[in-house]
């Protein structure tokens, strides 16, 4: 059964995300395994919500979005209190989720963010964009965190910070491959600003003037790329090798993203292997030179993730957002 859901956790990664599945080689053999079967649960649950398989097919438009969350929500609870999972995502999980035990209100928060896209939530301002950046990628941050021992909470935000930066590197990235399945995580006022109507995001009349809204996702990205590689420094030598390699190749999907201008989805964007190689090198010199050295006070004026507190609240305003 372990040897299985290794397989499909691995599996899992190389198709769903050959961006992080190249980083993720570099983790020690028990941080990669826990690592990957983390990975395989977050994305068995975002394909259930959509009634997709692992990102790649068209969404059935009879597929029950709300039951299928209510139902992980439920297996959730289940796998933390010791129950036998027969899933092999959630076997992965309960394994990775009680042998480091990660919290659960992160498992609960990331729930949250699938139920703001069940909910059709809108967002009006850049702050309630990472907010829900902060559900779909921020809190894995915190996971996988967990995973490499982090206990710090300035070592955390820094988690946190590099998924807020992935997920908003995603956004500029899939606008239009979101817009035609009917979501936009856009803030209404920079739409409003540049006079795109949100039903007419997908058309390429507007790729110049989208364009300019991507380099602005990228831009704001970079802060929070910046607050990651300071935690580097606090992680085990082969997981900060792992993780600043991870953020160098993100972050050069911006750069992408920006360099295309209005044909940055003419093709999905992504790093060729020579370059996904020296992004690798390059993270592992990070990686050597952060050694013993402190962490840098994080900038005042970057967004905040939610306390333990207000977990319980999230999820239930997600579940009650209006469609």
């Amino acid at each position: 059964m372990s040897e299985a859901l290794m397989e499909h956790a691995t599996r899992t990664i190389e198709v769903g995300s050959k961006s992080f599945a190249a980083a993720a080689k570099l983790f020690d053999p028990a941080t990669r395994r826990s690592v990957l079967m983390l990975y395989a649960w977050c994305r068995h649950c975002d394909d259930v919500v959509d009634g997709q398989e692992l990102g790649f097919n068209v969404a059935n438009p009879q597929h029950d979005a709300a039951g299928a969350l209510a139902l992980l929500e439920d297996q959730t609870r289940r796998a933390y209190a010791g129950e036998r999972m027969r899933d092999p995502a959630f076997a992965a999980f309960q394994e990775v989720a009680l042998r480091h035990r990660i919290a659960p209100r992160y498992a609960f928060d990331h729930l949250a963010g699938f139920a703001m896209d069940v909910a059709d939530a809108r967002y009006e301002t850049f702050d309630d964009t990472l907010r829900y950046c902060y559900h779909v990628a921020g809190v894995v941050g915190l996971m996988m965190a967990s995973i490499m021992g982090a206990v710090d909470e300035d070592v955390l935000d820094r988690a946190c910070d590099l998924g807020l930066a992935f997920q908003l590197t995603n956004i500029a990235r899939d606008i239009v491959e979101d817009a035609r399945m009917g979501r936009c995580y856009l803030p209404a006022q920079w739409l409003r600003e540049a006079g795109i109507p949100r039903e007419e995001l997908a058309e390429p009349r507007h790729r110049a003037a989208l364009a300019l809204l991507a380099a602005r996702l990228v831009d704001h990205a970079e802060p929070y790329y910046d607050s990651a590689a300071e935690g580097v420094k606090a992680l085990p030598l082969r997981s900060a090798w792992a993780i600043a390699s991870a953020r160098n190749v993100y972050r050069q999907i911006g750069i992408e993203v920006k360099r295309r201008g209005a044909h940055a989805w003419d093709q999905r964007a992504g790093t060729s292997k020579a370059a996904k190689v020296w992004l690798l090198l390059k993270g592992g010199a990070s990686a050597l030179s952060s050694r013993g050295r402190g962490l840098r006070p994080r900038p005042a004026g970057l967004w905040r993730r939610p306390g333990a507190a207000d977990a319980a609240s999230v999820l239930h305003a997600a579940h009650a957002s209006p469609a």
